[in-house]
């Protein structure tokens, strides 16, 4: 049997598409996670179904060195997605968002540094280790915020943004972006961070803290109301989960030309849009119209974010991403598969 793939937090959203990615290209997989998000125990089931021996599972929290040691004994490369991922847990538990974002991290490093120093890490990061933008200056245009900068506004977010950490869950999530940046640098280790923007589709349990899109989708067909903290006007870019998969395992493969180095991965201004333009979409996909209403502001939140993903994909030769409308749909059919209640109007 060929080493094994380690996949932190693999029964998360993205870690299952992509586990299911590595298995169907005739990887073994290795899963560890603690199951502490509501619903992910599906993902397992679903993966076990459909490659059997291929996907092995351990659960396990990622700060338990030794079963993460096991782990990463003999595996051919580590997917580190294990993590607290909402910034509101973060305002609420600072100590357990450090932890987990932090301790984690570092403690897996330095298992590859003492026992692994040849295998390679790909980390997921995140868009917020820039901050909230709030020194951009923006506008409305056509019902979005918009730079005022046209090549900003056109190109997006590049890897030249000043670093600037906003909120628990932005520091922590930043620091352990440069931990692993840092530990290639400081002892040669092979690892990447991809600072993502948002991934949507199918096998997101989405929530009103986390991702956005799948639960906007599910709260327009339940006809349940959808709370909005700020206008619905924000904009950031959408990455289709399939897009994003590709990534990491180009990253994989082609880690002796990118190692030590961050990549902002996102869907890039073609795929650009509002809260507000979402919902407009699932309301045409489920034929009803949703119940919005509006709350303040929430700490951190960036009224404009858009990645500059030219880098990565030139980096990794990576076809155009999905658009927008068509991955929207994509996610809304997976959502009347596993849901039956769910229609979706072939007129969307």
């Amino acid at each position: 049997m060929s080493a094994p793939v380690l996949i932190t937090g693999g029964a998360g959203f993205i870690g299952a598409n992509l586990a299911d990615r590595l298995a169907t290209d005739g990887e073994h997989v290795l899963i560890l996670d603690n199951l502490s998000r509501p619903g992910v125990e599906r993902n397992v089931a679903w993966l076990k179904r459909r490659h059997h021996d291929r996907v092995a599972f351990h659960r396990a929290d990622i700060r338990d060195i030794q079963s993460c040691a096991d782990a990463v004994a003999g595996a051919a490369a580590v997917f580190h997605f294990a993590a607290q991922v909402a910034v509101t847990t973060s305002l609420e538990q600072p100590l357990e968002d450090f932890s987990i974002n932090v301790r984690g991290v570092l403690g897996l490093l330095e298992i590859l540094r003492l026992r692994a120093p040849r295998t390679p890490l790909i980390f997921a990061s995140t868009n917020k280790v820039y901050g909230d933008l709030a020194a951009v200056p923006l506008h409305l245009q056509r019902e979005a915020y918009r730079p005022v900068d046209l090549s900003l506004a056109l190109q997006g977010v590049n890897e030249k943004q000043p670093l600037d950490f906003h909120t628990p869950y932005g520091c922590s999530k930043g620091a352990a972006d440069q931990y692993v940046l840092d530990y290639a640098r400081s002892f040669g280790l092979s690892t990447a961070v991809m600072r993502m923007s948002c991934v949507y589709g199918p096998r997101q349990m989405g929530t009103e803290d986390q991702g956005w899109v799948a639960h906007l989708l599910r709260r327009v067909h339940a006809g349940e109301p959808i709370s909005i903290y700020g206008d619905g006007r924000q904009v950031r870019d959408v990455l289709f989960v399939e897009d994003a998969v590709a990534a990491y395992v180009a990253a994989w493969k082609q880690i002796g030309a990118i190692a030590g180095q961050a990549f902002n991965l996102g869907g890039g201004p073609a795929n650009a849009v509002t809260l507000l333009d979402v919902i407009a979409q699932g309301e045409a996909l489920f034929n009803r119209r949703a119940r919005v209403f509006f709350l303040p502001w929430r700490a951190g939140d960036q009224r404009w974010y858009v990645s500059d993903a030219r880098r990565v994909r030139a980096a990794l030769a990576l076809a155009e991403p999905l658009p927008w409308r068509e991955g929207v749909t994509r996610l809304a059919g997976w959502l009347a598969e596993s849901e039956p209640r769910v229609k979706i109007w072939a007129e969307a």
